[in-house]
């Protein structure tokens, strides 16, 4: 593996990470529920990231179509009971992100499913691909940060 693969999955994981110590302590009930005007909650930020993360490896490993859902924003809700296992699907779709990564060339080029935004897509290299998921991971880790603090006045850093 080169350095900056290296660089780039290990910045990445470190904005999971963050996310994650985010969602230290919680329970089911407090990860579906709503603390501020915004629909977002800590339950739905989690399952949007596991479907971005599985989308984003289908398309690397070029599957033919999306994966289920991956277009749909209803990925933002979480209903569930049973956060620990969303928990556990999220490092595993991290897990087989990185993998996927790791298996193909940050400058291989993959064609993008046709998406309501963007009719026609242009492929996007690996390295932009990464390059994004730390930024969707980044500015969701800030969301859950003001969920968190407002669910039961807990913040990210004071979590550490």
């Amino acid at each position: 593996m080169t350095e900056e693969l290296e660089e780039l999955l290990h910045e990445l994981n470190d904005q999971r990470g963050t996310f994650r110590i985010t969602m230290r302590g919680l329970t089911a009930a407090d990860a579906a529920k709503r603390t501020t005007v915004s629909e977002l909650t800590l339950g739905g930020l989690l399952n949007h990231l596991v479907q971005g993360e599985r989308g984003w490896t289908h398309i690397i490993t070029e599957q033919p179509l999306p994966p289920p859902g991956m277009l749909d924003q209803s990925q933002y809700t979480w209903a569930g009971n049973d956060f620990e296992a969303l928990l556990a699907e999220y490092d595993e779709a991290a897990r087989a992100t990185d993998q996927a990564v790791r298996t193909a060339s940050l400058h291989k080029l993959v064609p993008l499913p046709s998406a309501p935004w963007d009719p026609d897509p242009r492929p996007m290299s690996v390295r932009r691909i990464v390059l994004h998921l730390m930024r969707e991971t980044a500015q969701h880790a800030g969301h859950a940060d003001i969920i968190r603090e407002a669910l039961d006045g807990q913040s990210t850093t004071a979590l550490l």
